[in-house]
């Protein structure tokens, strides 16, 4: 006797998660050798962290106001 085929279940489609508009569109995944696989530049990302994220480890430096209060200079492109 055959073995019935049973229907196959279509994939779950998993919503893509919220991201800040600076980031739209940044995708991240690991490799089979475990490593990280991004489709956007690290320095980007790097700069974004710098601008939207407070350091816990200099928040204890006395001067961390005055470095935070300062905005970090764009790069020209030559």
């Amino acid at each position: 006797m055959a073995k019935k085929e049973t229907p196959k279940k279509p994939a779950k489609t998993t919503p893509k998660p919220r991201v800040h508009r600076e980031l739209d569109g940044f995708e991240v995944s690991i490799d089979q050798f475990g490593e990280l696989r991004s489709n956007m530049n690290i320095e980007k990302i790097n700069e974004f962290l710098n601008q939207n994220v407070d350091d816990k480890k200099l928040a204890e430096r006395d001067d961390y106001d005055e470095m935070k209060k300062e905005k970090p200079k764009k790069k020209k492109k030559e």
